[in-house]
């Protein structure tokens, strides 16, 4: 193939993406807007669903709602309510934590507020956080597993047994979308089950979420549950963050104290 099929065909990829982003199309939809074979078509999906881009469905359709938008696309959005959320969460780091930090943009923001600590250590799985800290004074310490596209996370076997042996003062976790009672709306079922093990193995877990991702869901099939108490700091209204804390969740509003009965000192809050 020359560079300049290479290209054309990321370009349609490319295309294919917000075309399903816009809503269910099949794929003799895409053959005919791309002019190519129903093989072709087949492929340039296969390969998107295989880097987590878009979700196949029966009879050859696409699900529009469980499109995964990549970890760049993400960072543009929400910049200064996820600042808000990243020094909210910031404060609650004490001298000596173990951190740990998931994947995920908001997550990255907590990333760089905590970069001229030297007085903690990060345990990641986010090549996003891995890059924020790279050239930081923070002592890091990297999860392994296998790469996932394009939310740039370490998972799998490795990162779960690795996270078996630790215990995290803090754990953030990222998401897609939260619901007050069924959790973390998640891609795919290895995603769902390493944010339940890395918010059971922490002594306090907190999501971070902007107002966007409450209350509904990303659109994805697997959802990660999250243990009781655990902690939730958004900048959304009222309405949204009262359904959290009637489900039992701890909740603070970025820029605020905290909001309900079940925030406790820190370093013995629930999980």
């Amino acid at each position: 193939m020359t560079n300049g099929e290479r290209s054309a065909t990321r370009r349609r990829r490319e295309r294919m993406v917000e075309l399903l982003g816009a809503g269910d199309i099949s794929v003799h939809d895409l053959a005919a807007e791309f002019d190519v074979s129903l093989s072709t078509v087949r492929r340039d999906l296969a390969t998107l669903a295989a880097d987590g881009r878009i979700t196949r469905t029966y009879g050859g359709a696409v699900d529009h709602r469980a499109v995964e938008r990549s970890w760049h696309d993400k960072e543009r959005e929400q910049r200064t309510a996820k600042d808000a959320i990243a020094r909210a969460a910031a404060a609650l780091v004490r001298s000596g934590d173990v951190v740990l930090l998931d994947a995920g943009t908001t997550v990255a923001r907590l990333a760089h507020e905590l970069r001229d600590r030297t007085d903690i250590t990060v345990v990641t799985n986010g090549l996003s956080t891995l890059v924020e800290l790279a050239d930081a004074r923070v002592d890091v310490v990297v999860l392994g597993g296998r790469l996932r596209r394009p939310n740039e996370s370490l998972l799998g076997i490795r990162t779960e047994q690795a996270l078996r042996r630790l215990t995290p003062d803090l754990a953030f976790l990222g998401v897609d979308g939260l619901d007050p009672r069924r959790g973390i709306n998640c891609p795919d079922a290895d995603q769902a089950a390493l944010k339940e093990t890395m918010a059971g193995c922490a002594r306090a877990a907190w999501v971070l979420a902007d107002h966007s991702k409450l209350g509904g869901d990303g659109g994805f099939p697997h959802w990660a549950a999250m243990p009781a108490g655990t902690g939730l700091i958004s900048g959304g209204d009222d309405r949204r963050l009262g359904a959290f804390a009637d489900a039992g969740w701890s909740v603070r509003a970025a820029g605020a104290g905290p909001r309900t009965p079940l925030d406790s000192p820190l370093g013995e809050q629930p999980v």
